[in-house]
């Protein structure tokens, strides 16, 4: 979803525009290219007629001027600016749940199909929320919103000021804070990932920041064997979170014995 001048902000591509309907949030209007009236097109109009949603034709020159991203697949869903949360509101899910906070803490993802793949990554997982700065990273936009597949819908993320203060707050709560670094010593699996915990992924350059790592309770690293010695962010967020996920069902289990 990105905003737009008279302060809205739009939803792009069909399973993020089903999502957005499913989900119950508000949509102002629906616009499709004309003449497109057959697979999921017809669920999202039928949809959309349930909820007294206006749906506006137009054709397919006027779709390419209002698109954000490169293929809309002929819907485009106009919708209030996104609604970041606050990290109280991230706890108390997990609160809500019965469950130990499962946390992923961004710092500077820059790449909005990287977020849109970690947010649809987390969401699967069960974490219940993320959490991105306000400078020099990325926000919820259009692009993120069509690569998360509408999991931006159902994930509570909060953007904050100052990310240090944001893990400071959650070490309050009780969280164990997690880095991913690759100069440390200790693999991503020998590591107890279970309990209240925050995963930090860095940036797609530079990683995490110095003053980010200081404040980490521990680093972790994923083994690299090839010639390339980075993996994408997002693909590493995937790693860590299941991980993380893995030991957690393992000890309810052993618990439950």
């Amino acid at each position: 979803m990105m905003k737009n001048d008279n302060n809205q902000d739009q939803v792009e591509g069909r399973n993020s525009v089903l999502e957005l309907l499913e989900s119950g949030k508000d949509i102002n209007k629906i616009y499709i290219t004309r003449g497109e009236k057959h697979g999921s097109i017809n669920k999202i109009i039928a949809k959309a007629k349930e909820r007294k949603i206006i749906i506006v034709e137009k054709d397919r020159h006027q779709m390419h001027e209002i698109a954000q991203t490169e293929n809309c697949q002929g819907v485009i869903a106009i919708v209030p600016p996104f609604e970041y949360c606050e990290i109280e509101d991230i706890l108390e899910e997990a609160k809500n749940k019965n469950e130990d906070p499962l946390i992923l803490i961004l710092d500077g993802i820059e790449d909005p199909h990287n977020l849109g793949s970690i947010i649809r990554t987390a969401e699967t997982a069960g974490v219940h929320g993320i959490i991105i700065p306000k400078r020099r990273a990325v926000s919820v936009n259009s692009t993120v919103n069509k690569v998360s597949a509408g999991a931006v819908e159902h994930m509570k993320i909060a953007r904050v000021t100052n990310i240090t203060e944001s893990i400071n707050k959650l070490k309050e709560q009780g969280l164990w804070i997690c880095g991913t670094d690759i100069n440390t010593d200790k693999y991503y699996y020998n590591q107890d990932l279970t309990g209240p915990l925050g995963i930090v992924i860095g940036n797609e350059g530079q990683g995490i920041s110095q003053k980010v790592k200081n404040n980490c309770d521990f680093l972790v690293k994923i083994p690299m064997k090839g010639k390339v010695t980075s993996l994408n962010a997002s693909v590493s967020a995937g790693i860590i979170i299941y991980e993380a996920v893995r030991q957690k069902n393992l000890k309810n289990i052993l618990n439950n014995k």
